[in-house]
């Protein structure tokens, strides 16, 4: 059985591993440092969710709530404990945590990127989220060289603008915000 903790700016470093997950599971160009992370959960409405099983550290999910969405900002499952079933485990939980009439909005490495050096990567991504019920919706974004597709939970229409409005409720509390290209 998965256990839970919530990660909050005074806890955020008891748990190395869970620092050590956040810089090796996304490529450096999609982080933000991690003590911008940290300062902005005492400035934004941000789950921050640690799981384990048997004190081991599985996973960790970060999810921005804001008043017409919910953000999936990151997930991630440790590389060994891969494939075993706790990301779908970890995710349909979440999901269902946010069952709130707000759509669950997350952005991914596009599958249909050109010259994405990790295509089959992206595929097993992609498929996942699919997987779960996530839908394609028609808007994208391109930061630091990466094309996001981004995905939601409902069937509502989700666009451009409403991806704007995310990005500029983070630009409005981090000035290190990425550029967009």
């Amino acid at each position: 059985m998965l256990n839970t903790i919530a990660i909050n700016s005074g806890n955020a470093l008891d748990d190395r591993r869970l620092k050590e997950l956040y810089e090796t599971a996304f490529p450096i160009e999609e982080q933000i440092p991690y003590n911008d992370l940290i300062y902005l959960l005492d400035k934004m409405d941000i789950d921050y969710t640690a799981y384990y099983e048997d004190g081991m550290l599985v996973g960790m999910m970060i999810v921005l709530r804001l008043p017409r969405y919910n953000w999936g900002w990151y997930f991630a499952v440790r590389e060994e404990m891969r494939g075993k079933g706790y990301g779908h485990k970890i995710f349909s939980g979440i999901l269902e945590k946010y069952r709130d009439g707000h759509p669950f909005i997350v952005d991914i490495e596009s599958p249909l990127q050109p010259d994405a050096p990790n295509p089959e990567q992206r595929e097993r991504r992609h498929a996942f989220y699919v997987g779960l019920g996530l839908k394609d919706t028609p808007t994208s974004r391109t930061y630091e060289g990466i094309t996001y597709t981004i995905m939601t939970s409902s069937d509502k229409p989700f666009t451009q603008r409403d991806y704007d409005d995310i990005i500029n409720a983070l630009r409005s509390v981090w000035s290190n915000m990425p550029t967009e290209q």
